[in-house]
């Protein structure tokens, strides 16, 4: 089952890609956790960029959001959320996002141990709305089909005084049960929980 319809993601990706040509930026949010995990495409796209880099968006019809503390641009029905260092407030700051990036399909994109941060934290700010069932179901792509190292996971968290996000991810695990979005079968998505649950246990 898709989150999006395939006409918004296809034009989502059109768009991004053009955006990729253009700018420099760090790739975040549904976008980045596709690279990682395959999994359900994104309507909407994140990124952060450094203050320098704002300007030259100026051209895109750019407006900003001063109460989320983030630039915004408009391209048909795509949005696209632009968050900038020393402005933006993300669980992780932008600035300090360069440290946890790789490049993928040409894009910088934050790590699977980063993102699932950032998506822990927009989930905690939107958790009873449509988003915040797609920050959810990107969370659970990630522990299940990206490589996610838990020891790294655990010390970005310490590192920022979260330490608390690893029972809240754990309680997050055990209560989902849309296995169908994650193109899992019953029993593939209960083995899958199952080992992951054991892990964070661990760590």
């Amino acid at each position: 089952m898709e989150f999006w319809n395939s006409q918004l993601t296809e034009k989502s990706w059109k768009i991004l890609q053009e955006l990729r040509k253009k700018y420099n930026f760090i790739l975040i949010g549904g976008w980045a956790t596709y690279l990682w995990a395959r999994q359900q495409k994104s309507k909407d796209i994140d990124i952060v960029i450094e203050i320098s880099e704002l300007q030259r968006f100026k051209n895109e019809n750019l407006s900003k959001n001063d109460n989320l503390k983030k630039y915004e641009i408009k391209i048909e029905e795509i949005d696209v959320d632009i968050y900038v260092s020393h402005f933006s407030k993300l669980t992780i700051a932008p600035e300090n996002l360069k440290k946890y990036t790789q490049k993928i399909e040409g894009f910088n994109v934050a790590s699977p141990e980063a993102l699932i941060i950032l998506k822990q934290g927009a989930y905690e700010d939107r958790k009873d709305s449509v988003k915040g069932e797609k920050d959810k179901i990107d969370i659970l792509s990630l522990l299940f089909f990206s490589d996610i190292n838990f020891k790294s996971y655990k010390s970005v968290l310490k590192e920022y005084s979260l330490i608390y996000h690893i029972e809240n991810l754990i309680s997050l695990v055990r209560n989902f049960k849309d296995y169908d979005s994650l193109h899992l079968t019953p029993r593939e998505f209960k083995f899958k929980k199952e080992l992951i649950l054991k892990k964070l246990r661990k760590i």
